[in-house]
């Protein structure tokens, strides 16, 4: 079952459209506006990420139940590291991971690529704070990976993975 769509919340509505339009390359599909159940209003955009898939955002207004000053990461705002809780979003395959990622570099953005084995990953954050990684998947899922995934699930400490070296590709500068 895939995603209809996965909801954050934003403080910088302006902000927030660029990096997932310009950024990520989204449409905006859809926009509601409506009084809040607690007071104030909401206004709740929809981005098309493909495939029938939607992220959306919500924008909060005089709400009272909502603190004027609020950290919209999802993990910042819980004390975890960004890269804890993040949106990840599949890339059909290598060369099209490399066409986001200099579109990211393009954009000035300072991008983290971690090869971990079985996908590869670029990551960079939105102006929320909420990582944002693109994945795509090199190796097939298999009965026997499927069992050692359960293997690991159960262990009380399972084997530790050697950590992947990340490569970090710096933002690309304007010439002028």
């Amino acid at each position: 079952m895939g995603f209809h769509h996965v909801a954050i919340t934003t403080r910088d509505a302006d902000a927030t459209h660029a990096f997932y339009t310009e950024v990520m390359g989204f449409g905006l599909v859809r926009v509601e506006a409506a009084a809040g159940a607690e007071g104030g209003w909401a206004r709740h955009l929809f981005y098309d990420t493909g495939n029938g898939e939607c992220l959306a955002v919500w924008e909060l207004h005089d709400n009272p139940s909502v603190p004027d000053e609020f950290d919209p990461s999802i993990s910042r705002g819980l004390g975890l590291p960004t890269w804890t809780n993040h949106l990840a979003f599949a890339v059909d395959d290598l060369p099209a991971l490399v066409d986001r990622r200099d579109r990211w570099r393009a954009q000035g953005f300072d991008v983290l690529q971690i090869d971990h084995g079985w996908c590869t990953s670029i990551y960079i954050d939105d102006p929320n704070g909420i990582a944002v990684e693109c994945c795509c998947t090199t190796r097939a899922f298999t009965d026997a990976a499927a069992l050692e995934a359960d293997t690991r699930r159960r262990a009380a400490q399972p084997t530790l993975d050697t950590p992947a070296a990340p490569e970090v590709y710096e933002a690309a500068t304007l010439s002028t």
